[in-house]
């Protein structure tokens, strides 16, 4: 593992990405950086100046309108529902099958953060965890290496989860921190730090500032600022305005044509065209504990929103580990399991502490009667 401040250059776009990490000798993270234009599942496209808008704007409300988990839900028979769930049954009621697949090797977890580990609000700065679940995630952290990967600002979810210990991966991954003091799981003691979207900064700064101006006149409307990602919240907009918000967001990006736009829950997610997600966070993190190659890894990664799929997509490509879908209607996914809420969710992490605490302590008698 060395410690590397590397700039890269695309030819075509002349934009110039600046990297400083503490990385092993892969070239996955060059490869990855280099394609700043390329579009990914579920992004909505923003067009030119001079394409009529009206169309599109249209487009944009139905998509709006179908991530609506009340819609959704409407729309979803008990028989919808069942099958559903043969295919994507409940982690706590395989939990028994996951560990018999994990044996032998070394688990890794990645969770996201809002609707996965704290409840989705209608003020997404009180989404708070609640101390069970994080004293959950600190139990967790003492077994296995542990990260959160989430759309928001790192800073702003360390200081919901207020854990040194983790590794953080913000802005839908494109600001990755390890732990200050280094971590027990990997060899190098010095710390990951991973930005590859810095040279966007300055744009992301304006762009938040004309969409505030542009927003503040739509009740309920509110754009926050992750760093390297923005988000326009419309949670909390009456339906009927969500069409003048997308056209005051479009307004604002058509001017941006090196910015992209994808949809969460109720949020509009406005990122760099840079070829990096979740998935990609994923895999930089099993790269820097030094299980990037290993067979004998098992990495779970469970989140709820449209942008973990992309982490859930690089899982099943692997063949390694799997992802668990937070949601209590049937969606989309490439997750293999499922679990309706946060309060599921912390009891499965409960569940694989008290696992590996019981292996241990069995582990233990082992050698002792081996030595008697």
């Amino acid at each position: 593992m060395t410690r590397q401040n590397v700039v890269v250059a695309d030819t075509k776009s002349g934009i110039n990405v600046a990297i400083t990490m503490t990385v092993s000798n892969s070239s996955l993270f060059t490869k990855a950086v280099k394609k700043t234009r390329e579009t990914q599942g579920g992004c909505i496209n923003i067009p030119p100046k001079k394409v009529g808008g009206g169309a599109r704007i249209n487009a944009w409300v139905d998509s709006m309108r179908a991530s609506s988990p009340t819609r959704v839900k409407s729309a979803a028979s008990l028989s919808d529902q069942s099958s559903w769930m043969l295919r994507h049954p409940s982690a706590l009621n395989m939990f028994e099958q996951i560990i018999e697949a994990s044996k032998g090797k070394q688990i890794v977890m990645f969770l996201d953060y809002d609707g996965t580990l704290s409840p989705i609000v209608d003020d997404p700065d009180r989404a708070f965890m609640s101390d069970a679940m994080r004293t959950a995630v600190r139990e967790l952290a003492r077994y296995f290496p542990t990260a959160i990967v989430s759309g928001r600002c790192r800073d702003k979810v360390y200081n919901f989860v207020r854990l040194a210990e983790l590794y953080y991966a913000g802005s839908h991954g494109m600001d990755i921190k390890g732990p200050a003091k280094g971590s027990k799981y990997k060899k190098e003691t010095k710390a990951v730090l991973f930005q590859p979207a810095s040279e966007f900064l300055p744009m992301i700064d304006e762009v938040y500032k004309a969409l505030l101006e542009k927003t503040k006149s739509i009740p309920g409307a509110s754009v926050e600022h992750n760093k390297f990602c923005l988000s326009v919240h419309y949670r909390c907009v009456d339906e009927k305005k969500w069409s003048m918000l997308a056209q005051q967001v479009r307004s604002v990006l058509q001017q941006y044509p090196k910015l992209r736009l994808t949809q969460g829950r109720k949020v509009l997610e406005i990122r760099p065209t840079i070829k990096w997600d979740k998935g990609k966070a994923l895999e930089f993190l099993l790269e820097s504990l030094g299980f990037g190659n290993c067979t004998d890894v098992f990495p779970v990664y469970i989140g709820d929103d449209r942008t973990d799929e992309d982490a859930f997509k690089i899982l099943r490509d692997r063949g390694q580990g799997f992802g668990i879908l937070v949601s209590k209607i049937p969606k989309d996914t490439s997750a293999s399991y499922s679990l309706q809420e946060p309060l599921e969710v912390m009891d499965f992490l409960k569940r694989l502490v008290e696992w590996k605490q019981l292996s241990m302590r069995q582990a233990i008698q082992g050698v002792k009667s081996r030595r008697n």
